[in-house]
């Protein structure tokens, strides 16, 4: 491709030859008519040779300032319009959420309808998986991270945070001695599912036993007790609400079974648990569409 001058001295020109004057072209891009004066200076020593007239008053084309208006004033609307038409296309794209195969299914998925209702023109495309996408490289475009801290070297806003109780449904209750104490756990299934060994303050069964006996809860070794493990978490949680035994689970992912009575808090020791955050690069070209999920999100519950 040829060499073009600089598009600045471009829109210069064509802004004093519609405006037919240097003031008013200066007004409307916002710079001093001084500025302009250079720029298409600029511009004439590039093409040699003068484009205006500037004696006598008022300001007029020269015959190559008159040829190349057109073609410039075309130009600069056709480079309008592509854009305009290329970012009207990206706002109308699905905005990528990807997030944990556990948060999507039992809190955001949920909700949805919720945010087709304020904002119908922002389709969302929720990614659930337990990898870590990258969004450096386009995997998505924002994600909701579950983690002890803010992950680095991206925007990173933290949302909730979780607790993790001993829950389970009423029915399993009215089938056995309801738990009053950590001992009478021995009486009943300990469901669990599966976290990282290299995570050491993980919310298990076995955490949670060695906290209660630091408060003088007399209780056996975790061998002794019945136990049914799940690789997944949505799988220890339905397990728990089908009645088939008590789990450690987040208040966030059951918040709807705690809120309708469908599962009940056993016992009243919990566990910290982790953070939510909404995390995105820091030069993403949605961020108007990213800060208004992220609102969203606060404001549901």
């Amino acid at each position: 491709m040829k060499r073009l001058p600089p598009l600045i001295e471009l829109r210069a020109f064509e802004a004093a030859a519609r405006h037919m004057s240097f003031r008013m072209a200066a007004a409307e891009l916002g710079v001093t008519p001084t500025a302009i004066s250079h720029q298409i200076r600029l511009l004439e020593r590039y093409c040699g040779r003068r484009l205006f007239r500037r004696r006598p008053r008022p300001l007029t084309l020269t015959d190559a300032g008159a040829r190349l208006f057109p073609v410039i004033r075309d130009g600069l609307n056709t480079f309008v319009a592509a854009i305009a038409a290329v970012k009207d296309d990206t706002e109308r794209q699905p905005l990528r959420v990807t997030t944990t195969n556990a948060f999507a299914s039992r809190w955001l998925v949920p909700r949805l309808p919720r945010w087709r209702t304020i904002h119908p023109e922002v389709p969302l495309e929720v990614i659930g998986t337990d990898a870590v996408l990258d969004l450096w490289a386009g995997e998505a475009d924002i994600a909701i991270r579950y983690a002890h801290a803010a992950p680095p070297r991206v925007v990173a806003e933290e949302l909730f945070r979780d607790t993790f109780w001993p829950v389970c449904s009423p029915q399993l209750f009215a089938r056995a001695k309801r738990v009053t104490d950590p001992q009478g756990l021995v009486r009943h299934t300990l469901v669990h599912c599966y976290w990282s060994p290299s995570d050491r303050e993980a919310p298990t069964w076995e955490r949670w036993l060695a906290a209660a006996r630091t408060q003088g809860a007399d209780l056996p070794a975790v061998e002794e007790l019945k136990h049914l493990s799940f690789r997944e978490e949505l799988h220890a949680i339905e397990a728990v609400i089908a009645g088939q035994g008590i789990a450690i689970c987040s208040d966030v992912l059951v918040a709807r079974e705690l809120a309708t009575g469908v599962l009940v808090k056993a016992l009243n020791l919990a566990l910290p648990g982790y953070g939510f955050y909404l995390v995105h690069t820091p030069d993403h070209p949605r961020q108007r569409t990213i800060k208004a999920f992220s609102s969203w999100l606060r404001s549901v519950r």
